[in-house]
């Protein structure tokens, strides 16, 4: 199973990103999952002796609901965390690493739009999510894809990513 890791900070379209690569991609070689989509909540994690486990439980949720098939994984991971702290799931062969990082002012935009009960509430709440998109700005060459999608359209954005998936499958 080939793992694509579709990654950046909160606000940066990666949710997005799965529901167009869901209609493209979508067939007996693909499955894409949004972390936030398996079914464990981060808050209970958050704050427990458990806490560092959260990507590693989500990652492997998805790999099952992959089923074998190449796992196009949308969260805030990052390789960092990936290769240091989780115990990767044997049925990966290979990971790719695809960050979307607009501008931060894109970031605040679209984080101030969400509803209320998203908890984006207050500057002192977006602020770490700015700091982290700097960290995929600053860390680019981590990636083997990095698309900075500040003007891009959605749908180009998309076809960008499906472009390097089906070029690298």
């Amino acid at each position: 199973m080939k793992l694509f890791v579709i990654t950046g900070t909160c606000g940066a379209g990666k949710s997005t990103m799965k529901d167009y690569l869901s209609k493209r991609l979508t067939n007996e070689l693909y499955v894409p999952v949004d972390g936030d989509e398996v079914g464990l909540n981060w808050w209970d994690y958050a704050g427990t002796e458990n806490e560092s486990k959260y990507n590693e439980d989500t990652l492997r949720c998805a790999t099952k609901m992959a089923e074998g098939k190449n796992l196009i994984y949308v969260s805030c991971l990052n390789p960092i965390d990936y290769f240091q702290k989780i115990d990767v799931p044997e049925e990966i062969e290979t990971t790719h690493w695809i960050a979307l990082c607009p501008s931060d002012d894109v970031i605040e935009q679209r984080l101030k739009a969400r509803p209320a009960e998203r908890g984006f509430t207050s500057d002192e709440i977006i602020r770490p999510h700015i700091e982290y998109n700097g960290w995929f700005r600053r860390n680019k060459s981590k990636f083997q894809l990095f698309i900075d999608n500040t003007e891009k359209a959605e749908e180009e954005t998309a076809e960008l990513i499906a472009s390097y998936i089906l070029k690298v499958n």
